[in-house]
């Protein structure tokens, strides 16, 4: 099984920009999609954003379109959110995942996840 460490998270003003990143060990991270997520307080998890074993596909859900981009670096067994116009509803602890299944949104895809980091934008 793979592992995960989500590091990055912090608090920031609205409009600003932070970068998650995920370091993955244990087995061979480019044969996992990889995807993040993220659980407002009192909400349940939700997806954010997914990436293919290559990188050369991406999806996204519609309220980060535009703001949020995916991203990993195979040789340094590691993904990426970067995070742009952060807004107050971005609030949420974000984790990130990995399956070994194709392209997916739903939680049940993904086989391992990280701890979680906090992100807190202030308005």
């Amino acid at each position: 099984q793979v592992q995960l460490v989500e590091s990055g998270g912090g608090l920031v003003q609205a409009g600003a920009s932070l970068r998650l990143s995920c370091a993955a060990s244990g087995r061979t991270f480019s044969d996992y999609v990889m995807g993040w997520f993220r659980q407002p307080p009192g909400k349940e998890r939700e997806f954010v954003a997914t990436i293919s074993r290559s990188g050369g596909s991406t999806y996204y859900a519609d309220f980060v379109k535009g703001r949020f981009i995916i991203s990993r670096d195979n040789a340094r067994n590691t993904v990426y959110l970067q995070m742009n116009s952060l807004k107050p509803e971005d609030t949420a602890t974000y984790y990130c995942a990995a399956s070994r299944r194709t392209l997916g949104s739903s939680l049940l895809g993904y086989d391992a996840w990280g701890q979680g980091t906090q992100v807190t934008v202030s308005s």
